[in-house]
């Protein structure tokens, strides 16, 4: 009896190890997911939209980008065939996110539907980056971290639509807030990456979409442009290789 307890117990501060490990290393993603967060609660509540519509975006869509990108939608007026292309486009990356977790999540069991749904770009980076623990304690960690980034953007979401409901302040400039994170991730790719070709490509091809289409349509064909450009430089490498 004395044995079931005490190995009782030591799983229970196993799990307790986890989770400390798990919050340590998400808290650089929690400062950016709490600010973010609210910035697109506060943004959504101004378009006339309630607590529980950010609720529901944060928890079954959660795509910080696509978020922000769908209070356009919302507002504009925009069809369903264009927003489908427009979030399938925008989120494309997750397609070779997914093919290269595919070994790391093979053994998830009934965790790897919401592993797969909660892949974000900063929780990627985690799964990715973590090489120090056992394998039986891998999918646990995987999930851990998965939840609580989800946690955090959606107390940031819900924290920005509720100080915009209780406080009356001016929210200009807030819409700026995603450009603002893409050309943030955008310099400090280039500052880190050796080769700037594929930069190079969708600052170009953006350019060219936008002189042509105009500001209200080159999202999507810019978007098409990069992603065909982007595989006519990995058959050429694959080529030279």
């Amino acid at each position: 009896m004395s044995c079931k307890i005490n190995e009782m117990n030591s799983k229970q501060i196993f799990s307790k190890k986890l989770l400390y490990r798990a919050i340590k290393d998400t808290i650089p993603v929690m400062t950016g997911y709490i600010v973010l967060g609210m910035g697109f609660g506060i943004l959504l509540r101004t378009k006339g939209y309630g607590i529980g519509w950010t609720l529901g975006m944060s928890l079954f869509i959660y795509a910080g980008s696509m978020q922000y990108l769908t209070i356009d939608l919302l507002t504009g007026g925009v069809s369903l065939v264009a927003a489908a292309l427009t979030t399938l486009l925008v989120n494309a990356r997750h397609l070779f996110y997914g093919i290269s977790m595919v070994d790391r999540y093979k053994n998830t069991g009934r965790k790897k539907p919401y592993l797969i749904f909660a892949l974000t770009d900063e929780t990627y980076s985690l799964v990715c980056g973590e090489s120090t623990l056992q394998e039986k304690e891998r999918t646990a960690y995987y999930f851990l971290v998965s939840l609580l980034n989800q946690i955090y953007w959606v107390t940031g979401s819900l924290l920005g639509a509720i100080l915009q409901q209780m406080l009356s302040f001016n929210t200009e400039g807030i819409d700026f807030a995603l450009t603002a994170l893409f050309v943030t991730i955008f310099v400090e790719q280039w500052i880190t990456a050796k080769e700037h070709r594929q930069a190079v490509l969708g600052v170009v091809v953006s350019v060219i979409c936008l002189v042509i289409f105009g500001p209200d349509h080159f999202l999507i064909p810019s978007m098409v442009g990069i992603t065909l450009g982007l595989l006519g430089m990995r058959k050429e490498g694959s080529r030279n290789e």
